[in-house]
This record gives C-alpha cells, structure tokens and sequence, in this order.
C-alpha cells in the first residue's frame, strides 16, 4: 500500500530541490540595485493613501462571501449534472432547493446593494 506513494513523495521532492535551487541562484547571480523608487509601497499602482488601519464597507466582504458561495455551488452541481439521468426525482428535488436558497440569498444581496459599485458618500464625509 505504501509503495503506491513513492512517485509522490519523488516527485515532491523533486519540486522542493528544484524550487529551493532556483530560488537560490537567482539571489546569487541575480541584480541588487535597491533605490529609492524601488523600495517604496506599492498598491495597484498607485501610491497608497491613508492609514493602513481604516475600517472597509461590508460590502467587501458581502462580494467576497458571495464569490465563494457560487464557487462552491458549480462544484456541487456539476458532478450533480453529469449524472443527472441516472438519479431520480429525490436528487433533483434537493438541487432545486440548494439553488433557491442560494438565489434567496442573492437576492438578499442585491436588495442590499453590495453589487452596486457607484460611489456613495460616506457617513464621515458629510
């Protein structure tokens, strides 16, 4: 059983000596002409703005949960469609109720506006 494993453990090790090489010879015959330019932040390509410590809207982080939950939802539909004749009506009754709660929860986030990306005034500007 065992055994089975070896090319594995060969081929991640292979990797890692090949990786730690690498990443060796290119500090060492590598260029290092640090200035002042190069050693500033750089975010986006723009200079940054601000503390680092300022609050983000939720909906950020609203986008970003809703990015997973549809990410998550294709990997359970998909192997679901691929064998969709050969379930039957319990399978699909229990799909069809995944994605309406998943579309109920779309549209919680779109009533809430987390997809409108416009700018809208702040409550500390005003």
């Amino acid at each position: 059983m065992i055994e089975s494993y070896i090319p594995i453990v060969v081929l991640l090790g292979i990797a890692l000596v090949l990786a730690l090489l690498l990443m060796s010879l290119s500090s060492l015959l590598g260029p290092f002409r640090p200035n002042r330019n190069k050693l500033n932040p750089y975010e986006s390509g723009m200079d940054p703005v601000g503390q680092a410590r300022e609050r983000y809207s939720i909906g950020f982080y609203l986008v970003a949960m809703e990015f997973i939950v549809f990410d998550l939802e294709v990997v359970f539909i998909y192997p679901w469609a691929v064998m969709f004749t050969d379930l039957g009506l319990g399978p699909f009754i229990a799909m069809v109720i995944f994605i309406l709660i998943l579309f109920i929860g779309l549209y919680y986030t779109l009533k809430k506006g987390t997809l409108d990306f416009e700018l809208k005034p702040s409550i500390a500007n005003r």
